[in-house]
């Protein structure tokens, strides 16, 4: 980052370093403010904008929510959406899986691929 560091932003990207889920906003500001309590929404705005520009985290889009963001850099993986809590979780790539879908003589150049579903605690919640 070419910006000075202060001490919320180490707080964020401490938040991410900790992270093995990929976070929204909302949740970046609540776990920030554990250490840092009077830190504001507007920073943390402000800082994901910064590590995004520097390359340092990655945007995780899921259609028709809020961006998340996790550390970037990470293997490939794919995302599961837990419907009840509303976090975001990651879930290891597969390509031979994916490989076997592709219909012969076709050749795959990108995909996304989102599951959604109850996390393992919301499922046991509500069992």
């Amino acid at each position: 980052m070419t910006q000075r560091s202060t001490r919320q932003r180490e707080v964020i990207r401490d938040v991410f370093r900790t992270s093995d889920r990929p976070l929204s906003t909302q949740e970046v500001l609540h776990a920030a403010q554990v250490h840092k309590p009077g830190l504001g929404i507007a920073t943390v705005y402000r800082t994901i904008k910064l590590l995004s520009a520097a390359g340092w985290i990655d945007t995780v889009r899921l259609p028709g929510l809020p961006p998340r963001y996790e550390l970037a850099g990470r293997p490939h993986h794919h995302h599961f959406y837990c419907n009840h809590c509303g976090r975001a979780f990651e879930v290891p790539g597969s390509q031979p899986l994916l490989d076997a879908l592709v219909p012969s003589g076709f050749v795959l150049e990108h995909h996304d691929l989102v599951l959604y579903g109850r996390c393992a605690t919301c499922a046991l919640a509500t069992a």
